[in-house]
């Protein structure tokens, strides 16, 4: 089994699959330009460089024989590079060519009678007509992140302030629920998912604020996304782990929104909730191994930490004390330096046998426990 893995980005996705890969003795080098990156001060090797520079990619991998991103956003002419070369990179640069353009990845819902939103692609224009009749969301073709690169739509004043760039313009789903499901698949084609959970947003920030697993949906509906989830990850031909998020609506129907070749913020409980997490079956995934047991232990909870309005600066966390002293409260925070509104800081995971314990939990944790600048 190979014992030395390199990783594109220093996040605090990476920060927790070096959690993992320590229980597994396998050293984490990661790649990242920030030299404070969270995995800076965890990972066996750590390299100062942009993930985005073909060369700078190109020289980090020559000492690894296996590569993994925990962002997308890399350079994907070095990957290819790099597999054609011998290396073994996963998940596959394909499927992060597709993924990280929003057009690709709805072009491919399409051309494989995958479930998702109507849509119309946008070439981007000053002076263009709406494409679709109004409401509707445009979302950034590339770039966008937790939230960013999103816009709804909902009359001409808001399609005046649209972003110019190549979009996506998709129809505005009236839905009831929104739903994530963590599906894995290894190089053998073993392919197993996580119970689907489902999230609560912060409207302001347009990012998963919470996630409640299990997801309070039908054994229908559970089987159904589950189904889906296994036939993207299948469809793509692609190794390691997928998050899929649904839009779930009033009459059942579910509905692909997006698509994530890495571990997800919907995926976090499974540290905790799990016999399996989502950074170990990633883990399992890429280096070939039997898929672990996604079974739920316990019921639980995700929030994220994210960083106060009105503040900026060095990061200083008020109310750990109190949070850490609540029965089935968990922390885990990113080691981010400094703060900034809605940054994500860390999260926290909430477990209870009864879904209002869990939300109780949360809203005192929600209360109590802040990111702030001093």
């Amino acid at each position: 089994m190979i014992r030395k893995l390199g990783v594109l980005g220093g996040g605090q996705l990476g920060r927790m699959l070096i959690q993992e890969a320590i229980n597994l003795d396998i050293e984490i080098h990661c790649l990242d330009q920030d030299e404070h990156a969270p995995c800076s001060k965890i990972a066996h090797g750590f390299t100062k460089g942009a993930i985005t520079d073909k060369d700078t990619v190109l020289e980090f991998a020559r000492d690894f024989d296996l590569l993994t991103v925990e962002i997308e956003n890399v350079s994907i002419e070095a990957l290819f590079e790099l597999e054609a070369n011998g290396k073994s990179v996963y998940p596959q640069p394909r499927v992060l060519e597709l993924i990280k353009d929003k057009g690709k990845q709805k072009v491919f819902y399409q051309m494989h009678n995958i479930p998702t939103p109507g849509f119309k692609l946008w070439e981007g224009s000053s002076d263009a007509e709406p494409p679709l009749n109004f409401p509707f969301v445009q979302k950034l073709r590339v770039g966008g992140y937790d939230g960013k690169g999103v816009k709804v739509i909902r009359n001409s004043a808001d399609w005046a302030m649209r972003f110019t760039e190549p979009s996506v313009i998709e129809e505005l789903i009236p839905f009831e629920k929104e739903l994530s499901v963590i599906v894995a698949r290894n190089a053998d084609g073993e392919i197993k998912s996580f119970g689907a959970v489902e999230c609560e947003f912060n409207s302001e920030a347009n990012l998963v604020e919470f996630q409640f697993s299990p997801a309070a949906i039908s054994e229908a509906i559970e089987l159904k996304a589950q189904s889906i989830a296994k036939d993207v990850i299948l469809k793509l031909d692609m190794v390691g782990i997928l998050a899929v998020e649904f839009f779930l609506t009033q009459d059942g129907t579910l509905l692909v929104n997006e698509i994530a070749p890495r571990p997800h913020n919907s995926g976090h409980h499974t540290i905790e909730c799990c016999y399996t997490s989502q950074f170990e079956q990633h883990l399992r995934a890429i280096l070939n191994l039997p898929l672990g047991d996604t079974s739920l232990i316990v019921p639980g909870a995700m929030l994220n930490v994210l960083g106060e309005k009105g503040y900026e600066g060095p990061a200083v966390y008020e109310g750990l004390d109190e949070v850490l002293a609540i029965p089935g409260v968990y922390v885990h925070l990113y080691g981010k330096e400094n703060t900034k509104p809605f940054r994500k800081m860390g999260h926290v995971t909430v477990l209870g046998e009864q879904l209002e314990e869990i939300k109780t939990k949360v809203a005192m944790v929600k209360q109590t426990l802040k990111c702030v600048s001093r």
